[in-house]
């Protein structure tokens, strides 16, 4: 939708606080160059406030977090520094997705099984999606908008595998 209501007490925001978003009202002054990305998938259960999340800021600044509580497991953090050349390409993810025409309107809500969000700046243009979890692409299939939510759901796909690479490849970890 247009208006922007992505407000969350997650791990990434509730620590650093929100880049362009004050008092739930979206800041309207952004330069034709300015990129920000924000994915949050999540929801409260038995184990408590289990999320992804991430962030990609105009500065590059690429922010992952993710908490899983399932046998005490802990929350991993990880911040790192992107290229340039990184941004663009997440840049032309999101415009071959063609994301920015979508409306979340008739997707479905929120609820107790959990909620995503998507927050895109990009070319003047600032959009929020709010649905609730997809399981696969039965339940995008028998929404109220399976277009829209099927670009939603790919892109999400895209954009989970190109944050896990960045981060795999940023802090290579020795195997067992």
């Amino acid at each position: 939708s247009s208006e922007c209501c992505c407000k969350v007490s997650s791990g990434i925001n509730a620590e650093y606080g929100h880049y362009y978003i004050t008092n739930n009202l979206s800041v309207s002054i952004m330069s034709n160059s300015d990129f920000y990305l924000r994915y949050y998938v999540g929801h409260k259960g038995k184990f408590g406030h289990e999320f992804l999340e991430f962030e990609f800021r105009p500065d590059g600044k690429l922010r992952y977090a993710n908490n899983s509580n399932y046998k005490n497991d802990t929350m991993i953090r990880k911040e790192c520094n992107v290229s340039p050349p990184v941004l663009k390409e997440l840049a032309r993810i999101i415009e071959e997705a063609e994301i920015m025409y979508e409306d979340d309107k008739m997707w479905p809500a929120p609820d107790r099984i959990g909620r995503q969000e998507l927050e895109i700046v990009h070319k003047n243009q600032h959009i929020c999606f709010n649905t609730s979890k997809i399981g696969s692409l039965v339940d995008v299939n028998s929404s109220k908008d399976p277009d829209g939510l099927r670009a939603f759901y790919y892109l999400v796909q895209d954009l989970k595998c190109f944050v896990f690479s960045l981060i795999g490849l940023h802090f290579k970890i020795k195997p067992i």
